[in-house]
């Protein structure tokens, strides 16, 4: 029968520190690597035989899961608040983070919180950026409507987002400066120029 070994993963954005267990304790391998797709190719290459492994939940967890998940008997992820409540302490790195990580697995404690597919994963990412473009859409439209107000120019405010409509718009105020008029030319040249190269 193989030994099993117990990883556990301190992931952060530059580097990965790692503690490498076997089931009753004794340490085989720690260290720390680069949080790259190629380390950790090469990592993977040395491991001494069949494992389990797991990693605390943060932003970077993704990156790491979906490598190395295909690789392990099992891999999983802790609940970080749970995790800080089990493994309180006064000193704290990125090793013994591993460690402490390690030993929760190999004793069955670790506190495991589910881990959404990839996918899904690609579709939060996708709405995240999309919510995020619509909430500056209509700062911009907020802005411009109370701009447009301070100077007593009546508007739709239904069509105010529309290229030409607020063309049209600058036209009609009496109260703009010929120096922003002037602007539209160049920022059009400049926005249809970045259109063609993109």
């Amino acid at each position: 029968m193989s030994v099993m070994y117990y990883i556990g993963l301190d992931i952060h954005k530059k580097t990965i520190s790692y503690y490498v267990k076997k089931v009753d304790g004794i340490v085989v391998q720690q260290g720390k690597i680069a949080a790259e797709r190629t380390a950790l190719k090469r990592w993977m290459s040395v491991l001494p035989g069949p494992w389990y492994g797991a990693m605390e939940a943060t932003i970077f967890t993704g990156l790491g899961y979906d490598f190395l998940k295909p690789h392990a008997m099992e891999l999983k992820v802790a609940h970080p608040e749970m995790l800080k409540a089990i493994t309180a302490a006064k000193r704290k790195n990125d090793r013994a983070d591993a460690e402490k990580i390690a030993d929760l697995l190999r004793v069955n404690l670790l506190p495991e919180c589910y881990m959404l597919s990839e996918e899904l994963r690609e579709l939060r990412r996708i709405l995240r950026y999309r919510n995020m473009i619509v909430r500056t859409a209509v700062k911009m439209k907020n802005q411009m409507s109370g701009l447009l107000m301070e100077t007593g120019a009546t508007y739709d405010k239904r069509k105010l987002h529309g290229r030409k409509y607020f063309s049209d718009l600058l036209e009609r105020v009496e109260d703009v400066p010929d120096s922003v008029k002037e602007q539209r030319g160049p920022i059009s040249k400049k926005r249809n120029k970045h259109l063609q190269t993109s």
